[in-house]
């Protein structure tokens, strides 16, 4: 992924004033089709203006378009109803957890200082980053403001989106993103793909464009989600509740604590 610039260090304080933002129903109405999207956009705008969002972020805001990749990527997740050795096979399993040995080796001391701040070892962190985004090779090219208004949007997920739409306004209010951000079809950003939201609540500073940025940011979110130290990972042990955490898809959390596990050699 593209970022559109480099972010300014995330201070996670001062964030919670987010939380409740988007929880309630917007009274913009949502849509299944292109037709709504540039009503439904405006009715937003006006909300965002009331809940405090600058006029130049809102002004970007209705700059965004309707994603029809966004939407085709969404109804298209076909790969998280495949079985475990098929997901496997097709998202290169081994091939990441050969690289994930040899970079465990070759960044020792960043996966070494990650583990002594967070509890988090490196297999997890080191399978995340693979999966996510071939450990920084493949981030996406979406307009992230269209990506995730047109999400906001869609009835499918309105309610959940509309509030990674608020994280977004809200990052580019305070400089950490550019109205102009690239991102993944669902507005995934950064080297282990973070959402906005995301970004907002266990951003541990520095730029998630950065490998070691994003793994910082990605080791708290696993500790937030009550990640214990030298606990298991595998389905079943403490800490698996954490890798669910990161993605919903049993598929996916399942690969992860493998790949993580051949990494570790545990």
């Amino acid at each position: 992924m593209s970022s559109g610039g480099h972010y300014k260090s995330i201070i996670v304080a001062g964030f919670v004033a987010l939380a409740g933002m988007g929880g309630e129903a917007a009274a913009a109405q949502c849509g299944s089709t292109a037709a709504g999207f540039s009503e439904w956009k405006m009715q937003f705008a006006e909300e965002a203006l009331e809940r405090g969002i600058s006029p130049s972020t809102v002004a970007a805001l209705k700059g965004a378009t309707y994603s029809t990749a966004t939407i085709a990527a969404d109804r298209g997740q076909k790969s998280f109803r495949l079985s475990l050795d098929q997901f496997l096979a097709k998202r290169g399993g081994a091939v990441i957890a050969s690289r994930g040995r040899a970079l465990k080796r070759s960044n020792a001391a960043l996966f070494a200082s990650l583990e002594k701040r967070f509890g988090v070892p490196p297999g997890p962190l080191l399978a995340i980053w693979g999966m996510e985004t071939g450990f920084g090779r493949v981030r996406g090219n979406q307009k992230l403001l269209s990506a995730v208004a047109t999400l906001a949007y869609d009835c499918r997920r309105s309610e959940y989106f509309t509030d990674q739409l608020y994280a977004t306004l809200t990052l580019i209010d305070r400089g950490i993103l550019p109205a102009t951000a690239r991102s993944s079809m669902h507005g995934e950003i950064g080297q282990t793909q973070f959402l906005p939201k995301s970004v907002l609540n266990y951003g541990a500073g520095g730029s998630l464009e950065t490998a070691a940025g994003a793994l910082t940011s990605t080791a708290n979110f696993l500790r937030a989600h009550g990640w214990q130290p030298g606990a298991g990972y595998q389905p079943g042990e403490a800490n698996f509740a954490a890798i669910q955490a990161w993605n919903a898809a049993s598929v996916y959390q399942q690969a992860i604590a493998l790949i993580g596990q051949q990494i570790d050699g545990s």
